[in-house]
């Protein structure tokens, strides 16, 4: 994915959502999936698409929908939910550097997602301060409405799209791992990142395979943050230091 497209001085939001357009390829397919199982969760569709709207937290609703299905009282649904989304945390500080004095930044944060939060990380730095709100609100605003709409698809058509295309229900799961890798595959530009991100994907595949799946996500996370804070090389060549000192 290239970052380095000229941004509109005008209209830095139209950039923001041009710029988003490939996350669109792991949104709504996921979301379809989402509009999908909570249908068959026993969920009307409207309800699905208010979860979209309302929470839109990606892996947590999945999890909020199969609790609620089989259960489970709302303590627990909503700790789990909290759980999960604790990875958050640690996006508004690697932001912040980023961030001009707007009061509006605040109520941007509901369309901070992963994606988001990569897409962001490495374009903030290279726009304009007067530009930075607007990029950021129409990036998030394209991935919020793809996830909304995605969802709607999937809730009130899924299952006749799944029964004419049966391997699309194959093939749905595997979207947001995809993309995923595509925006995590850049930040592999000095040791320092590399251990860090390396230790992350271990201690989330060790944790899953143990059984730990809902537990992976933010433990996992904590761990690649830890050793991106307390490991550093002291012999880093020049031009390695000089991208790692743009990412970090």
């Amino acid at each position: 994915m290239t970052l380095q497209a000229a941004s509109s001085p005008t209209r830095p939001w139209l950039t923001g959502m041009s710029e988003a357009i490939p996350l669109l390829g792991g949104y709504v397919p996921v979301a379809i999936s989402f509009g999908l199982i909570a249908t068959q969760a026993g969920f009307s569709a409207w309800e699905a698409v208010v979860i979209s709207t309302l929470i839109y937290a990606g892996a947590s609703q999945f999890l909020f929908v199969g609790m609620v299905a089989t259960g489970a009282p709302l303590w627990l649904v909503v700790a789990m939910t909290l759980l999960i989304n604790l990875r958050h945390v640690v996006y508004a500080p690697n932001l912040a550097p980023w961030l001009t004095s707007s009061r509006l930044w605040p109520w941007l944060m509901h369309g901070l997602t992963d994606q988001v939060f990569a897409l962001a990380h490495a374009r903030l730095p290279q726009l304009p301060a007067a530009q930075r709100i607007g990029w950021f609100g129409g990036a998030a605003l394209l991935a919020w409405l793809s996830w909304i709409g995605g969802t709607a698809l999937g809730a009130f058509a899924g299952g006749e799209l799944v029964a004419r295309w049966a391997l699309m229900g194959e093939i749905l799961p595997f979207a947001l791992p995809a993309l995923f890798l595509v925006l995590i595959a850049p930040r592999f530009t000095s040791r320092r990142w590399s251990l860090a991100l390396g230790l992350t994907i271990l201690a989330a595949l060790a944790l899953t395979v143990t059984g730990l799946t809902n537990l992976a996500i933010p433990l996992a996370a904590a761990c690649g943050a830890l050793c991106f804070q307390v490991v550093k090389f002291g012999h880093t060549p020049k031009s390695e230091h000089a991208q790692g000192e743009r990412h970090e």
